[in-house]
């Protein structure tokens, strides 16, 4: 090959390489950036504490539950096909969102963007996976790619605070507007297509929907709980619906799903099950502080977003530190001895948060409590990945990572939906109560944001009891990385020792 056409294939790579790493920390961005615009939302948009949830929920249901089946199209119908298909898709919902003017348009946006986001996720990292042959750049694209979502995830709310501030929320979603055609033309030029003729043409729609709509009426009737408390035969039905859905949807993967999403099988696994439960008991508890402490800053406080997003900043340098702990030490202790610290800090942290006033700062009350969540985070995610991943076959390590991101967005649409109704009803027992002259406005929703916290502190405590109790001890050692063609999937092969 000539030095004109290794310049020349370098080049493609590296494009590749941006628009994979580029789509991914869209996708990710856009859970975390509505967080510091949610006041701004709900004063254009008249959105109740309950509803405004639903802002961040509708994107990550919607994503949660066609995850894997975005991941399974993008190996049936061809990557570039998928992958262009999902980023458009995620442009368009992202202008309607932008312009929405109701609440109702604004949902139905975020609704869309999630199942683009579910698309677009899995087909950047098949992208790479087959583009990259060569073992090393394939092992770096890979670990760039993975960054990203990290990146994405941490600075979604400083973005946001620089762009409610300086210009207006509904450019949260406009930005991705030209990044989302630009890459969706780079990706059409360079892009094979990369479809699998052999594959075995059946999409798991039902359980997709079933997952999706089950969780969703789920969540929605506990929100519900807000206005029309838990004896309302309505809101009874609704949450009853949504669990039958649920067992549906495990039927289907069960005993009907030819090419199930999640295979039950895998459950079997002791180390994968418990760390899905972690994980989900870590989103849960984060996605709930995330939105808390936004709304405490800007609503009670009175930051503006700009500040607000800024005093986040020392809580993204402490996520990065802590990956860099876990990924360092897993493989010398386990992952067993991290996912314990890990949980430890989150539940102490989350109690920490408890401190908060309506007159307190961010120097006195807030660093200490959002460092230890934020170092937490990291040291239980990382080590729960890897022990969810470890205890299957290295050709199902991919179902397993999906299942991973699943139950974390699952966890914390959940657990954002419970805790805070139970904020939004402290705070509405307040101000109703006979003696609410003595609550003002402020003191009542930081009240809330209390049984909020608490709340999440418990379902970090649960997943620290799970941690000790549940999760077997683990000792790794790396192997070889696996590239399987017939399924699109990279997998690290780990020797365990139990």
């Amino acid at each position: 090959m000539s030095a004109d056409s290794t310049g020349t294939s370098n080049r493609r790579l590296t494009i590749i390489l941006i628009v994979a790493c580029m789509a991914q920390f869209m996708v990710i961005l856009d859970v975390s950036i509505v967080n510091v615009a949610l006041p701004a939302i709900r004063k254009a948009l008249h959105f109740s504490e309950a509803d405004l949830q639903w802002v961040v929920n509708a994107y990550t249901v919607t994503f949660a539950g066609f995850l894997l089946l975005g991941g399974r199209a993008a190996d049936l119908l061809g990557r570039r096909k998928v992958f262009v298909g999902g980023m458009l898709l995620f442009v368009l919902a992202s202008f309607l969102g932008g312009i929405s003017q109701s609440q109702t348009m604004l949902i139905i946006a975020r609704l869309v963007q999630g199942l683009g986001g579910a698309v677009i996720a899995p087909a950047s990292l098949s992208i790479i996976t087959t583009t990259f042959t060569d073992a090393k750049e394939r092992n770096r694209a890979i670990g760039i790619w993975g960054a990203m979502g990290g990146a994405g995830g941490a600075a979604g709310v400083l973005f946001g605070g620089l762009i409610v501030d300086l210009i207006s929320w509904r450019w949260i979603f406009f930005i991705n507007v030209p990044i989302g055609l630009i890459t969706a033309y780079l990706a059409q030029r360079m892009v094979a297509e990369g479809n699998n003729p052999n594959a075995t043409r059946h999409f798991d729609l039902a359980g997709a929907l079933s997952a999706t709509i089950g969780l969703s009426a789920l969540v929605y009737g506990i929100v519900q709980t807000t206005t029309t408390g838990w004896g309302n035969a309505g809101t009874l039905t609704t949450i009853a619906a949504g669990i039958a859905v649920l067992a549906l949807f495990v039927v289907i993967e069960g005993r009907f799903a030819k090419v199930p999403l999640m295979p039950l099988r895998l459950f079997k696994s002791r180390a994968l099950s418990s760390a899905n439960a972690i994980i989900a008991a870590v989103g849960g508890a984060t996605f709930a502080m995330w939105f808390f402490y936004s709304l405490y800053l800007q609503t009670v406080n009175g930051y503006s977003p700009l500040h607000a997003g800024l005093i986040f900043l020392p809580m993204t340098i402490a996520i990065v530190v802590g990956s860099q702990v876990a990924s360092r030490t897993v493989a010398r202790f386990g992952p067993k001895p991290l996912l314990i610290t890990g949980m430890l800090l989150l539940t102490g942290g989350l109690l920490l948060f408890t401190d908060i006033t309506p007159a307190g700062s961010y120097l006195s009350e807030g660093v200490l409590p959002s460092l230890l969540v934020s170092f937490g985070m990291p040291l239980a995610f990382i080590p729960g990945t890897i022990s969810a991943t470890a205890g299957v076959q290295p050709h199902e390590a991919g179902i397993a990572s999906g299942i991973v991101n699943t139950a974390r967005m699952f966890g914390g649409a959940l657990g954002l939906a419970v805790l805070a109704t139970i904020a939004t009803s402290r705070t509405k027992h307040d101000l109703s109560h006979p003696t609410a002259a003595i609550h003002t406005a402020n003191q009542a929703l930081t009240n809330g944001f209390h049984y909020g916290f608490v709340g999440g502190s418990i379902v970090a405590a649960l997943g620290l009891l799970v941690a000790i109790f549940l999760v077997p001890s683990i000792k790794l050692r790396p192997a070889a990385v696996v590239v399987e063609e017939g399924e699109d999937t990279v997998a690290v092969a780990l020797a365990i020792e139990v």
